[in-house]
């Protein structure tokens, strides 16, 4: 039998993790290495750190076009969501109300959250439907909106299909209906890719993470406006001034400051780059595979996110395909790949049984031409060999 190497890989999951942008890792490098300070502590290796802690702060807040006081440190993504809906739930819950107002497209951290308010009778839950686009319509938003709406998250940019929403307009129709209504929007997939401005965009509260944004995984944050501070989660110390206790991840934090930095400063031309391999290899793949239908929205989308359902494919066997071919690629959100069930975005834009068909090939900063024109024939050797039988191995 003819031995032949293996394929070159080819990362198209950039939606699920970016790897570490080398100007990131040389800055955060200096924290896992001589400096270790406590940024509580008083003294001289405390007192740098607290210095880091505060450049970086200024960079994220330089990113996401907010006061760096507004700013607070998280884990990731799934914390900040979290801590937006637990958090103004329990602050302002007595004073505002117990409804909260979500989408059908939202990423699990906010939808299992708010149904898990809901079911322990700590919130009453309206969740508002998309187009087949994955669009929300902001008149809608404003029509579930109560007197006792507290909190109405609606994601800015769709991390399966790409989609992105009208936040200001929503914000805008939110605001007139219910002045007391607050508003969040998790921006994790936006972050350079999407101008971010808090206050442009209209909302209260916004979510990040640095690991989407060619940062370290573990770290992320909750922008909230100066007034609608959310009643901290994890209690304790003190820190991130009393809004969420911990010794904080310093080397993780001045890489999420490095990483907004730098992403900031080559977001158009990253967006637009990506937008040209993207469109490309969606070009490729649909001019040579029939039944083949492309998701999401095609005007207002995520640069570098391609995102389809494949007839005839389910989704696991395609990927498991493609990861024999060198192509990493997902049906989905990471949060959830390991659970072989169809997508729940897909399902709530009328996808059906094509739910469970779904791929994604997200592209990132150092994907190539080449790399572009491999995927689309990896793709298509994979979905006909799928479509014909032929298992993984």
């Amino acid at each position: 039998m003819e031995h032949r190497p293996p394929a070159q890989p080819i990362y198209l999951d950039h939606a699920a993790t970016t790897p570490l942008d080398p100007e990131v890792h040389a800055a955060l490098l200096p924290w896992l290495e001589e400096q270790f300070g406590n940024p509580s502590s008083a003294h001289g290796h405390g007192r740098r750190a607290r210095a880091a802690l505060d450049d970086a702060r200024d960079q994220v807040a330089a990113a996401a076009g907010c006061a760096s006081r507004e700013v607070i440190f998280t884990s990731g993504g799934t914390e900040a969501d979290n801590l937006a809906l637990r958090g103004v739930l329990e602050r302002w819950g007595a004073e505002c109300g117990h409804h909260l107002v979500v989408s059908t497209v939202e990423h699990e951290a906010v939808l299992t959250t708010a149904r898990g308010l809901a079911e322990a009778g700590r919130a009453e839950l309206t969740v508002v439907d998309c187009d087949r686009r994955g669009r929300i319509d902001p008149a809608l938003v404003a029509a579930a909106v109560r007197p006792d709406t507290v909190l109405v998250s609606v994601m800015l940019a769709n991390n399966e299909v790409g989609t992105v929403q009208d936040v200001p307009a929503i914000a805008a129709a939110v605001r007139a209906r219910n002045p007391r209504s607050l508003v969040h929007t998790d921006a994790v997939q936006a972050l350079g890719r999407l101008p971010l401005d808090l206050g442009a965009l209209g909302v209260d509260l916004l979510s990040l993470s640095a690991h989407k944004a060619y940062g370290p995984q573990g770290v992320g944050a909750l922008v909230a406006r100066q007034g609608v501070f959310p009643a901290a989660q994890i209690t304790g110390g003190g820190q991130e001034r009393g809004r969420r206790s911990g010794t904080e991840n310093v080397a993780g934090v001045v890489g999420f400051g490095a990483a907004a930095a730098l992403a900031e400063r080559r977001r158009e031309t990253d967006a637009a780059e990506l937008s040209r391999l993207a469109g490309w290899l969606t070009d490729l793949l649909i001019e040579s595979l029939p039944g083949l239908e492309p998701t999401g929205d095609p005007e207002v989308r995520l640069p570098g996110l391609c995102s389809f359902v494949v007839r005839g494919c389910r989704s696991e066997l395609l990927l498991a395909v493609l990861d024999e071919l060198g192509v990493s690629a997902s049906a989905g959100s990471a949060c959830s790949s390991g659970a072989a069930v169809p997508s729940h975005v897909l399902a709530a834009m009328g996808f059906g049984d094509l739910a469970g068909s779904a791929l994604r090939l997200s592209l990132g900063r150092f994907t190539t031409g080449a790399e572009v024109e491999a995927a689309a024939e990896r793709v298509r050797i994979s979905v006909s060999r799928v479509r014909d039988g032929v298992p993984p191995g």
